[in-house]
């Protein structure tokens, strides 16, 4: 609220019209409402309004509703002609419940008045709140106030939810909340509140858009216990945090970052696989399995006092910030090419390296090392012109590989085929270490399939000669290609 306002400047009164019946308006809004000042109304959907300007003298913003193509530019519209109305003797805006409860549009009003130089003054008013934690008979410390149009819900916490207005919001909303909570949780449709038709009805979720929404519905939703909260972030992490504890997992508590290293190595390559399998399924799990590690390495971490989970977010959620201007900032980039070379200068200039090559992980696999590596020094130029010099190049280590004598020198030679292999894949942006992960299954597939034709004519692996066992392999890849 501002005071002091002078009699020379464009002024605004914002009133709330309570939650429903005139009855519940307070005595200044109903002075203001009754006195000489014009009077602009973000809806005429609310029964004060029918009592008070039957006659329909207020003007309203209804007819902006359907001009918008999304709420953000309705919003921007009612706002322009709240600040047009205003006046120095005074206008008033009018608003269901109380201005400052769940009303975006007095936000962005506030947020816009200095800069087109209107005062404004916020009236207090009953909310729909206040009328809920009356019909709901129950003490409403440590709710939190919700949007159905931009729903941001803290499962483990109570929350009333307004905005649900008609049947496709409450059907949206709906989808939304199975997103986090089961089916048969029950909520309490709150109807008319305010009113002599007011109803309160408990539903189970998956029911709670069987009959019609209205203007002044709202939605109370009950939180769920922690170990219920499972398909939400909070939910794992309380999980996590539990079984860290006093009273937790004894394995979990004897964890150190060395002990679990092997672990986040086996289940990163157990997600990969999944990830070229395209089970849907079995990538959640997996990627399930990544976040453990993250979370217990986060525990473990805090028990010794490192850093904690919030440090992790914390850096994680800076850098994505920091280096995504053209999102968060005013910076500019229209194709994915130019968000990469963006990323690069951002990250040089937050971590400053003697060399290019600086950063690339020695733990990573050796194809994808090299692949990496090279990248890096293309990236400066240090690279063949086109495809046709790395192409010459490994003719001319797989010579010198057949000419190598002795074991180490031979290994030297195959290594250098192996790193221009990795540039040409590179170059045509084929990833290497996937490309021989899916020879490897792919000869893993055919083998079994001729292990089976030989098992299937009973003969013996071992006894036949090569001739025998290429038979059975192409026979193997004809059924392969025909079942494909």
């Amino acid at each position: 609220m501002l005071t002091g306002v002078s009699k020379t400047v464009r002024l605004i009164h914002v009133v709330g019209l309570g939650p429903g019946a005139a009855s519940l308006l307070t005595g200044e809004t109903r002075d203001l409402l009754g006195g000489s000042l014009p009077v602009l109304l973000r809806t005429r959907h609310h029964p004060t309004v029918d009592e008070l300007d039957p006659a329909g003298h207020w003007a309203s913003c209804d007819d902006l509703y359907g001009a918008g193509h999304s709420f953000e530019d309705v919003y921007a519209a009612v706002v322009a002609r709240v600040l047009a109305s205003a006046r120095p003797g005074g206008a008033i805006y009018a608003v269901p419940g109380h201005p400052l409860v769940a009303e975006r549009t007095v936000v962005d009003l506030l947020a816009a008045a200095q800069a087109a130089g209107v005062e404004v003054v916020v009236h207090p008013a009953v909310s729909f709140a206040d009328i809920a934690a009356t019909a709901l008979g129950m003490d409403f410390g440590g709710i939190q106030l919700c949007d159905a149009l931009d729903l941001r819900i803290d499962a483990q916490r109570p929350a009333l939810i307004g905005q649900v207005y008609d049947r496709d919001t409450a059907t949206a909303l709906k989808l939304r909340l199975l997103d986090i909570y089961p089916p048969d949780h029950e909520v309490t449709l709150l109807s008319a509140l305010g009113t002599g038709a007011q109803q309160v009805r408990v539903v189970p979720l998956s029911e709670m858009d069987h009959r019609p929404a209205g203007y002044l519905d709202s939605l109370y939703v009950p939180p769920l216990a922690p170990l219920d909260d499972v398909r939400r972030f909070d939910g794992v992490f309380h999980v996590v945090e539990r079984l860290n504890g006093p009273d937790g997992c004894p394995w979990d508590k004897e964890q150190t970052h060395m002990s679990l290293r092997p672990h986040l190595l086996e289940e990163t390559y157990e997600a990969l696989q999944a990830i070229d399998s395209g089970d849907p399924a079995a990538m959640a799990e997996e990627l399930g399995d990544v976040l453990f590690q993250v979370l217990i390495h986060a525990e473990v971490a805090k028990r010794e006092e490192e850093f904690t989970f919030g440090d992790v977010a914390e850096h994680l959620a800076r850098k994505l910030i920091s280096r995504h201007p053209h999102v968060f900032g005013e910076g500019t980039a229209k194709t994915a090419d130019e968000v990469y070379q963006n990323w690069e200068v951002l990250k040089q200039a937050e971590k400053p390296r003697a060399s290019v090559l600086e950063g690339v992980p020695d733990t990573l696999p050796a194809l994808a090392a090299s692949q990496s590596i090279q990248g890096r020094a293309r990236r400066i130029g240090f690279d063949w012109p086109d495809i046709e010099g790395p192409i010459e190049k490994l003719a001319e280590e797989v010579a010198e590989f057949a000419r190598a004598e002795g074991a180490v020198e031979r290994e030297d030679e195959f290594g250098d085929i192996l790193f221009v292999i990795a540039n040409i894949a590179q170059r045509l942006d084929i990833d290497a270490e996937q490309a021989l992960r899916h020879a490897n299954e792919k000869f893993r597939r055919r083998f079994g399939r001729l292990e089976a034709i030989a098992a299937a004519e009973g003969a013996d692996l071992k006894q036949l000669d090569l001739a025998g066992l290429d038979a059975l392999w192409d026979r193997a890849k004809a059924e392969e290609r025909a079942g494909a």
